[in-house]
């Protein structure tokens, strides 16, 4: 580590003189510094900046990062200076509803100002004249994102709860009227009268790319420029008035596809984690909204992160687009199961990891005696290992032993960044996924079987770990032809009782399966009654058929992070941290933030950023700064903090009981929720042991799958 560090010092010391001779070692060493892992071990609270009278539900930073916006439920925007910690300016917005959304217009000097609100009002103000230039009233419900396009001035984009993404170009003149075409997309056209848009995010590098989130666990991304923006027609003798009767008028002809035919073949390309789409009607029952509440490119636009509400946070990859991940040995050997991976390791465009919901699988290691070809791949796979490789392995074991499977992860996580070619880490981690059940746990643990596969083909393990998580996550089919492939491959194992059992649940599932497909019962008669269930089923029931096919060809994303919470507001964000995206920052309901190293996925840091809950957090664009904002009344800037030793109040230790908590607090009843927000202490969501098993008066129960 000492090696580490000094060499990392000397590199820092040539680049620094090399910047004294040579124009371009500047850039390259601000980037270089702008976060490192030292850093982010060292960020500490630096400074609370005081002025807003409500909570903070947004921050926008300038393009050159020395003025802070930040906008809040008293209506005032307040611009900053985050060097010397002062007000600069404050705005009056004349908003009549909490403000959401505040943006820089590019190419402005940093004088003109967009703000959007509950007021469904879109308000463009000039900082100099203090005055208000523009009032849009097109929308008719609440205006949740304003999204601009770095070197596309005068121009910008919002998102609202009416369902609809509009364009707006203050070079045109405007008024709020049926014959301004401005609305670019019209989500109740395909998704139905409940569809709303969320947020928003515009391409830095190829700013014709639009991404917008809905309340659903899709991700659209579009084309603009095969997009004619339209107007909503209303009756030419009966023109609604207020907004209320606007949405109706809106809402009477959901789900019917678009009037003027505006959305083109291959103008938007769907995303969604692959488990999302089976899992849905389970949320539903347990009043559990899927909703993305923020989404943001990467610097270099590849890559496209999103914070699922009532989820986790998702990374996607929109240039290297990964299929979901199923079993189909059709016609297949299973040495050609690389067919079905997305990279030739299944690990090349990041480390995967999952977070998910399941039951305790059957195990295979203590039931099937290993075969001789089984037993000495393993051994193999084991003795080739690097020795600190190794020893991370046995480190994961030994936490699997104990339960920790959250740690065992981590480990996991390590050794595959080391050695991603390994099938014996994969195979152990979809164990440990397993075993942990979290939100998505299982079907990483079938992404994970998937590539221990590809690399062996061999693995026995894997291949019937693969068989239970397929029956898991409800793809009987699928499960019964894996079984089957590994009773053919595995013959000597298919009398064992974890063999036999997994066969009878599966013929089981496959006789009693339900159809899926149908969730357009009456909505009125449902058992689930509240208005919500109504609006999801309501949803599905008036969706288009293209709506249908866009959703079956959606794309899986490419990693996934898990450990805060996002369930009691929807304006929670995540975003990429340092010049080339190292780290993921996101807030949480249990009023910390989180940072996790984007390559291996694992936790860095938990600070407790808020006294309820963190919302906002916002990067600098070239110093190790963040600012961040929740229900609080203040925003607060979070820098390295000096080496004296001085201890960090606000930072969280231990950050598996951290993630734990959060996952129990995700999956608790809404009421337990409300009680947890309101500060009192929850001892048992589920009713059964925590996670690792500290307490001595519990029984530790046996291990039935241990890893490799």
């Amino acid at each position: 580590m000492n090696r580490k560090h000094t060499a990392s010092c000397r590199n820092i010391a040539r680049l620094m003189r090399q910047r004294e001779i040579k124009d371009i070692i500047t850039h390259k060493l601000q980037k270089k510094l702008h976060v490192t892992e030292d850093f982010v071990h060292r960020l500490g609270l630096e400074k609370e900046l005081e002025g807003h009278n409500g909570c903070v539900n947004c921050l926008e930073w300038n393009e050159t990062g020395r003025i802070l916006a930040s906008a809040s439920d008293d209506v005032q925007v307040i611009l900053w200076d985050p060097f010397l910690h002062k007000k600069i300016h404050t705005i009056q917005t004349g908003h009549h509803g909490n403000i959401f959304s505040v943006k820089f217009l590019p190419k402005s000097g940093d004088s003109v100002l967009v703000t959007g609100a509950g007021d469904c009002r879109i308000r463009v103000h000039d900082v100099g004249l203090c005055e208000t230039t523009h009032v849009c009233s097109c929308h008719t419900n609440r205006v949740k994102r304003i999204a601009t396009a770095p070197n596309v001035p005068y121009m910008f984009w919002s998102a609202a709860e009416d369902g609809t993404v509009m364009q707006f170009d203050l070079r045109s003149p405007h008024s709020c009227s049926r014959e301004v075409n401005n609305v670019l997309i019209n989500l109740l056209n395909h998704l139905g009268r409940y569809a709303e848009a969320k947020c928003l995010a515009i391409n830095p590098q190829r700013p014709e790319l639009l991404a917008v989130g809905a309340n659903d666990p899709y991700i659209r991304l579009y084309d603009r420029r095969m997009i004619k923006p339209t107007t909503i027609e209303y009756p030419p003798d009966n023109v609604p008035r207020s907004n209320w009767e606007r949405q109706n008028y809106m809402a009477s002809r959901a789900g019917e596809g678009e009037p003027e035919d505006n959305l083109p073949q291959g103008c938007v390309q769907y995303f969604v984690a692959g488990h999302l789409p089976v899992k849905q009607q389970d949320y539903r029952k347990k009043y559990r909204n899927l909703a993305s509440t923020y989404i943001t490119f990467s610097a270099d636009g590849n890559e496209l992160l999103v914070n699922l509400g009532g989820e986790q946070i998702y990374l996607f990859d929109i240039n290297n687009k990964r299929k979901p991940k199923k079993f189909d040995i059709q016609g297949v050997n299973l040495k050609t199961l690389k067919d079905h991976c997305g990279s030739s390791n299944g690990y090349s465009n990041g480390f995967r990891t999952g977070n998910g919901m399941t039951r305790s699988s059957n195990g295979i290691t203590s039931i099937f005696p290993a075969s001789p070809v089984t037993e000495r791949k393993c051994h193999n796979e084991s003795s080739s290992l690097p020795l600190h490789v190794e020893a991370m392995k046995l480190s994961a074991n030994d936490a699997f032993e104990r339960q920790r499977f959250t740690l065992a992860i981590s480990l996991y996580n390590k050794a595959i960044s080391y050695c991603p070619t390994a099938a014996v880490l994969y195979g152990n981690r979809a164990a440990a996924y397993m075993k942990r059940g979290w939100d998505g746990d299982v079907y990483a643990a079938m992404r994970d079987c998937h590539t221990a596969l590809q690399l062996d083909p061999d693995h026995m393990k894997a291949h019937f770990r693969l068989a239970r998580c397929l029956y898991e996550l409800q793809w009987v089919q699928e499960a019964s032809d894996c079984i089957q492939a590994f009773k053919s491959k595995f013959p000597d194992h298919i009398h064992s009782h974890a063999c036999k059992a997994l066969v009878k649940d599966i013929e089981t599932a496959s006789a009693s399966k339900p159809d899926f497909d149908v969730e357009c019962e009456d909505v009125d008669s449902a058992a689930e009654s509240s208005d919500q269930y109504k609006s999801h089923i309501g949803s599905r029931c008036s969706m288009s058929q293209q709506e249908r096919a866009w959703r079956e060809m959606a794309y899986d994303y490419e990693i996934r992070f898990c450990g805060h919470c996002n369930t009691t507001t929807d304006i929670k964000e995540a975003n990429f941290f340092g010049s080339q995206g190292q780290y993921i920052v996101a807030g949480s309901d249990d009023g910390s933030f989180f940072i996790w190293d984007r390559h291996t996925t694992n936790i860095m840091r938990v600070l407790r950023g808020d006294d309820s809950i963190v919302n906002c957090l916002q990067p600098h664009p070239s110093y190790c700064l963040l600012a961040t904002s929740g229900i609080d009344p203040v925003v607060r800037l979070w820098s390295p903090r000096p080496e004296d030793g001085s201890k960090n109040d606000r930072e969280v230790i231990d950050l598996d009981d951290a993630a734990s908590a959060n996952q129990k607090r995700m999956n608790a009843d809404p009421f337990e929720v409300m009680l947890m927000n309101m500060g009192y202490r929850i001892t048992s969501v589920h009713g059964d042991e925590e996670e690792g098993g500290d307490e001595a008066s519990r029984e530790t129960p046996a291990i039935n799958c241990r890893p490799s």
